[in-house]
């Protein structure tokens, strides 16, 4: 099985290897990596939109159970809270800069 995929993946290595002249073909490449492009940066994006409002939403619930259970420690909890919405928030933004750039600077597409 190992030497199967080791054949496999140096089959790969070969066929993505190949670089083409024609101004066709290399047009029709670059049709396909912009479409893929716009569909990896809708899914990347929403993925993280998902995940930073699933986090929010569980910091959200914890400091105001914690504050719940310890009223005086409610300023506290609010500014540790804060810094974490921050820092969330901060990995939904990276995903939105990576989305910007695949959308608008692909280093993938070939000008000609």
């Amino acid at each position: 099985m190992k030497k199967f995929l080791f054949l496999l993946l140096a089959c790969a290595a070969v066929a993505f290897a190949a670089e083409t002249n024609a101004p066709v073909e290399q047009e029709a490449i670059n049709v396909w990596i912009k479409a893929f492009s716009v569909l990896a940066a809708g899914l990347g994006l929403g993925v993280a939109a998902l995940g930073g409002a699933i986090g929010m939403g569980n910091t959200a619930a914890a400091t105001i159970a914690g504050t719940a259970r310890n009223p005086g420690l409610g300023p506290k909890l609010m500014t540790t809270m804060f810094i974490a919405l921050a820092m969330i928030e901060a990995q939904v933004i990276y995903a939105l800069v990576i989305a910007l750039i695949a959308l608008y600077a692909n280093p993938f597409i070939v000008l000609q």
